[in-house]
């Protein structure tokens, strides 16, 4: 039986809940769309549904699109206040992303370089008073333990990098804890690859690198 520590709500990429944010998509003239808490209404009333039905004590995440990119569309000052209203209805952190309303998040105008979206998490932490996510072309474990320490965002993710080493994990520990970092690899190979360290090692060489990126 499969068991989940974390919920999360998608309301960015054009989904639904993003649909309803974004004046862009929403021209209703009922309670749900017009001003910028009419357009929260509707989001706001899942993710209170969610909060209930999930265990108290397990952490309920909401993925955003924290701009969509787009003249006219979701800004970070509305995702600010969004924020706010969904920490005050129990939503733990806040997953940063942007842009997907009228196409692949992908192809976003939000200009892409590496780490392009960590600031969106860092406002909004730092003005909603809520814990973040950071995402978005965070490639290598130095970047990520950097965002962490400079208080940016509580949370650091990863996903096509994973696609491209799914090592990543133990690789990130290597880097950031030495040899000892082996001890977190599964048992039947992390011994022999300690030992191949200090082959290596021998030879003025070494492993604890990443592969290259692509």
């Amino acid at each position: 039986m499969a068991s989940f520590e974390i919920v999360e709500v998608h309301a960015g990429h054009g989904y639904l809940l993003n649909q309803f944010l974004s004046s862009l998509s929403n021209t209703r003239t009922d309670a749900y769309g017009g001003d910028r808490q009419r357009r929260m209404r509707f989001p706001l009333e899942i993710v209170e549904i969610v909060r209930d039905e999930w265990p108290a004590d397990r952490p309920v995440f909401v993925r955003v699109s924290a701009v969509d990119g787009i003249e006219g569309g979701v800004t970070i000052e509305d995702s600010i206040a969004f924020s706010r209203a969904m920490k005050a209805r129990g939503v733990d952190v806040v997953d940063c992303s942007s842009g997907g309303l009228t196409g692949p998040a992908t192809a976003a105008r939000v200009q892409r370089s590496v780490g392009f979206q960590i600031p969106f998490a860092e406002r909004i932490r730092r003005e909603a008073g809520v814990s973040t996510m950071a995402v978005g072309l965070i490639l290598e474990p130095e970047q990520a333990e950097q965002v962490i320490r400079d208080d940016q965002a509580d949370i650091v993710a990863i996903a096509r990098e994973a696609l491209f080493n799914p090592n990543w994990p133990l690789h990130a520990r290597l880097a950031l804890e030495g040899n000892s970092g082996f001890g977190a690899w599964p048992e039947q190979a992390g011994w022999w690859l300690a030992r191949r360290e200090k082959e290596l090692n021998g030879l003025g060489r070494s492993s604890l690198r990443r592969p290259p990126a692509p």
